[in-house]
């Protein structure tokens, strides 16, 4: 699919964005292996999110559907069944990571894959760990999805992840929940602590204490109604483009405000973005508010060590974003950008040029001059929803129409994206 992008002069007005994606999968996936029924309002509407849904249906969790509302029945820990099929998880890396801790504990095979993307990201990172307490996993190449894993019964262990990864932490924790006794996690660099929260909500006993969280096995999780709040990570292209565009002034509600998460908007205000929340409150342990982003000229600023980490699914847009700043932006450590669903430094890089756009590639990241035009061009998304969005709001600045190829690469996370672009551009 193509879409055709014209230049903005702002961004006004008040957007709803989609559930968060990160918490959906972990509502949904906990939900699945609780007592009872859990109501998750405003789930995400998000391929990813759906693929999940798909996977705890296919191991015997009933998911009923209306609209943003999801309930899904579960049966305890031990009530999922073995699948008929092969787990399709999309394109969807949290889907397979994560759930593979779940499926590690259970006492029949399965296997689980997804599409020709996932299939070139790594899973050793996960096979490690699950092997460690006793899951027997095989992979293409030894580390490629489809994952066959026969589970069974589970050892707890202490694990310190060699990168920091919320989803490898997710899935230690997932086996933790059917392992006899305390599994631990080693945190170096902290990640986003919506499993933790999530994990307490539904009834699990967790313990955090000097970067170290603790899990106690075989916990009665019961189901329970929540809301998911707005997509904080969806919200970084619409905080971009207004912060980039003079004369915005766009208020989002209802958004996602997790101390773990928002490096974002710290890093955004600390180089020159003007942000104010309002509407703080905490939700079954999630802090949401709203944001009204107003356009200012931003400064750019340099992206490394543990900030990399806390910044890595933002960086396509703020790549955008620093080459239209004054001092550009610097990008250092981010070799995990190379095993997204695309390498993303290489798909940067190549938009960029296209739109004539300079850009200097190092191996693990990238530095991007300020003060730069962009030309209307015809980009990529080359199956990437992050790069699909990156593209637009670039083209919002762009000297004329730009076409975006492969643009449905989008509704993998925000399938609302462009139709809502649309409702806060102005011309």
């Amino acid at each position: 699919m193509q879409y055709r992008v014209s230049p903005a002069t702002c961004l006004r007005g008040s957007l709803r964005l989609p559930g968060d994606k990160s918490i959906s999968h972990r509502y949904a996936i906990i939900a699945s292996v609780a007592e009872g029924i859990s109501r998750l309002d405003h789930y995400s509407t998000g391929a990813d999110c759906q693929s999940t849904l798909g996977a705890v249906e296919a191991l015997g969790a009933k998911v009923e559907r209306n609209g943003t509302s999801v309930s899904i029945h579960g049966s305890g820990l031990d009530g999922l069944r073995q699948p008929a099929a092969m787990l399709d998880a999309g394109n969807s890396g949290s889907t397979i990571r994560m759930l593979s801790g779940i499926l590690a504990g259970q006492s029949f095979e399965s296997s689980i894959g997804g599409d020709e993307s996932l299939s070139r990201r790594p899973m050793d990172r996960i096979m490690k760990p699950l092997a460690a307490m006793g899951a027997t996993i095989e992979a293409t190449d030894g580390r490629f999805p489809p994952l066959t894993i026969r589970g069974g019964k589970l050892n707890p262990i202490r694990y310190e992840p060699p990168m920091a990864s919320a989803q490898v932490k997710t899935c230690v924790l997932f086996a933790g929940l059917l392992a006899e006794g305390t599994t631990s996690v080693v945190e170096k660099v902290q990640t986003r602590d919506h499993t933790e929260v999530a994990l307490r909500e539904f009834g699990a006993e967790i313990n955090i204490e000097s970067g170290v969280i603790s899990i106690q096995g075989r916990p009665r999780l019961k189901a329970r109604d929540l809301e998911v709040p707005g997509d904080l990570s969806s919200a970084a292209f619409f905080l971009a483009a207004a912060t980039m565009l003079p004369g915005s002034e766009l208020t989002l509600e209802g958004v996602g405000l997790s101390p773990s998460r928002t490096a974002l908007l710290d890093w955004l205000a600390a180089n020159g973005a003007r942000i104010r929340m309002t509407n703080v409150e905490q939700r079954a342990g999630e802090l949401t508010g709203n944001l009204t982003v107003t356009g200012a000229g931003f400064q750019g600023g340099v992206i490394a060590g543990p900030l990399t980490a806390a910044l890595i699914d933002e960086i396509p847009v703020l790549a955008v974003l620093g080459a239209a700043s004054r001092n550009g932006l610097t990008v250092r450590n981010a070799s995990e950008l190379r095993v997204k669903e695309t390498d993303r430094i290489a798909t940067i890089a190549e938009n960029f040029t296209r739109m004539g756009v300079a850009i200097d590639v190092a191996g693990d990241g990238f530095s991007v001059p300020g003060l730069q035009k962009f030309r209307a061009a015809t980009l990529d998304s080359f199956g990437d929803h992050r790069i699909a969005m990156a593209c637009a709001v670039a083209a919002l600045a762009s000297d004329g129409e730009s076409i975006i190829d492969n643009a449905e690469a989008a509704s993998v996370s925000f399938p609302e994206f462009y139709d809502t672009l649309r409702q806060v551009r102005q011309s």
